[in-house]
């Protein structure tokens, strides 16, 4: 069976312990780098060494299509002493979410060496691997972004004019958000409009995980998402804010090797827009038990 730790996207819970020392001092190469649903956990325990991205403050510009500015960026990532050099391991709570879309957002900017904790801070606890409390601050680098990686990233105005190409698209919501139910209490309620993109498909996110929070094995993986991969297009992953969709990118880009993009705007700017085509599903679209 095909490990998708073989991808360099992806750092084992053993490695990084393994190499603390690495991410412990003031030395640029190495930056851990801890982003959550509930930025207030980080306060409770976080890895060694680890600094914080808040991800509503320090990466987006609201809800819905808006990744910070490159200057607003380059701020960010050089007061957290990271260079464009650097090799930094993203991880977090809710087996990622957020720290996925952080990874997707560095991957935006170009970064080069970035790498998510298979797990996340769910996995590390059960591997009962040491923690800390108490803030912890590098000198700044200086950090200078030289555009941006337009090929991981979907926009409404092509996602609507390929709605009648058969290009793959995946809901990646809770089945209620997916039929045009209002979202559970966890996930802001963004919109007035509630439903899915025409052609969509329910994969929930968390089909990609396991109990612990790590990713499934490759070829589990492409058995879930066989059947939207096309060599001829990009298959696009939405959900509400662009943060759980980031997953389900992450799975097909950097571990199946598939040309996608995340649509971070998604259901929030998808559902503004009246010209926007929406469907509802009458019937569930997972049996229950599923993310």
């Amino acid at each position: 069976m095909t490990s998708h730790l073989d991808s360099d996207a992806v750092r084992s819970t053993e490695w990084v312990r393994n190499h603390l020392d690495r991410f412990r001092t003031d030395d640029p190469d190495y930056r851990l780098v801890e982003v959550d649903m509930d930025p207030d956990v980080y306060d409770d325990w976080h890895i060694p060494g680890a600094v914080q991205i808040d991800w509503e403050e320090d990466i987006i510009d609201g809800l819905g299509g808006n990744v910070v500015a490159p200057s607003e960026a380059e701020s960010l990532f050089g007061d957290l002493g990271i260079t464009r050099d650097t090799t930094v391991v993203v991880y977090g709570d809710q087996a990622n979410w957020f720290a996925g879309h952080a990874y997707w957002v560095l991957n935006y900017y170009q970064h080069d060496n970035i790498q998510l904790l298979d797990g996340g801070r769910r996995h590390w606890r059960l591997e009962g691997y040491e923690q800390t409390q108490g803030d912890v601050e590098y000198p700044s680098r200086e950090y200078e972004i030289d555009g941006t990686n337009e090929d991981i990233r979907g926009y409404k105005e092509d996602i609507m004019d390929s709605l009648d190409g058969d290009r793959p698209i995946i809901d990646v919501r809770n089945p209620q958000e997916y039929r045009g139910e209002k979202p559970p209490a966890e996930i802001p309620n963004t919109t007035d409009r509630e439903g899915h993109i025409p052609t969509a498909a329910n994969v929930p996110w968390g089909k990609a995980v396991n109990a612990d929070g790590t990713f499934k094995s490759e070829s589990e993986l492409r058995e879930i998402y066989g059947e939207y991969i096309d060599p001829d297009r990009s298959t696009v992953a939405y959900c509400r804010i662009g943060e759980r969709s980031s997953i389900t990118w992450f799975v097909l880009s950097e571990l199946l090797g598939v040309d996608a993009v995340n649509y971070d705007g998604s259901w929030t700017e998808w559902a503004a827009d009246d010209a926007a085509p929406v469907e509802k599903a009458t019937e569930p679209a997972l049996k229950e038990g599923d993310f």
